[in-house]
């Protein structure tokens, strides 16, 4: 998790574009897939080992989208169990989980059933947009960035889908919308696949409703006179981090950051050949 938060963040920071803030993004670029509308059922499945406690789960999620994705809903329903044994005895807990997130233009709601509330918020990926593309294409750009790979076309549920492979995750994609995703994360495999695919149908505007619960704004950070101050000086960090060595860039890294202390050399060197190629593609080499 501390790898993937850490290269959001990344994207973040190198892609950024200042100026080109959500409301200003042509309503075009929002289009994150190359079919216009869909409802998807997927079923998941988790299985392994961990410490010596047995994990198993499973779960249902659900995707409604319309305007190639520029309006979106996904709720998914889920349960986790861990089994542990100790001196003989068995000790069983399982975990509950249920979350819904609607993408609408520029701004999504992420809803907390726990606490039955909304926070509403620009999503950070808006504004990182190129001038010319669309949501899709920009993202594929940073798949690429991050070291993504594309491995071939295979066919799923019917469809020609492209594989993408990433960070020990690999996908099959539709047009931009994923219909199975395989990761294998600690020794836990997870396994998410469409159990029902519609394409192109006219989805119900019910699909979209959220819970009457109570919408808090969440704060832009990025769009903060702060951030827009940390933006200034980031040509002069690019250029020290491109000439920096695998070994100098490690070390500064770790020096005042302990989280970065505890990653593994070989996630180190995967982020740091990610952050090179990101600052090329950033400068357009």
């Amino acid at each position: 998790m501390k790898k993937i938060l850490f290269m959001l963040f990344l994207v973040a920071v190198v892609t950024s574009c200042r100026g080109n803030e959500s409301n200003n993004v042509d309503q075009e670029q929002y289009k994150r897939y190359k079919v216009k509308s869909g409802i998807v059922e997927y079923k998941t499945t988790i299985v392994g080992k961990v410490l010596g406690s047995k994990i198993s789960g499973s779960g249902v999620q659900y995707l409604y989208f319309k305007n190639y994705g520029a309006l979106e809903l996904k709720e998914e329903i889920s349960s986790q169990t861990s089994v542990m044994k100790f001196f003989g005895k068995e000790k069983k807990e399982t975990t509950k989980s249920h979350t819904m997130v609607k993408i609408e233009g520029g701004k999504n709601y992420i809803v907390d059933f726990e606490n039955e509330k909304i926070t509403g918020g620009n999503i950070p990926g808006a504004m990182f947009i190129e001038e010319g593309k669309d949501a899709a294409e920009t993202g594929e750009d940073m798949m690429i960035a991050m070291g993504g790979e594309k491995i071939g076309n295979e066919s799923f549920k019917g469809y020609n889908c492209e594989v993408w492979t990433l960070m020990g995750a690999k996908q099959w994609l539709y047009k931009g919308v994923v219909l199975k995703l395989e990761m294998n994360t600690l020794g836990i495999s997870t396994v998410t696949e469409a159990v029902s695919v519609n394409f192109d149908v006219s989805v119900p505007d019910n699909k979209f409703e959220l819970p009457n619960y109570k919408v808090e704004e969440a704060q832009d950070y990025l769009g903060s006179s702060e951030f827009d101050e940390g933006l200034e000086g980031m040509d002069d960090e690019m250029d020290k981090i491109a000439k920096m060595s695998y070994k100098d860039w490690k070390k500064a890294v770790q020096e005042n950051d302990e989280e970065m202390r505890e990653m593994s050399d070989e996630e180190l060197r995967q982020t740091y050949d990610m952050i090179q190629k990101m600052i090329k593609m950033k400068r357009g080499n």
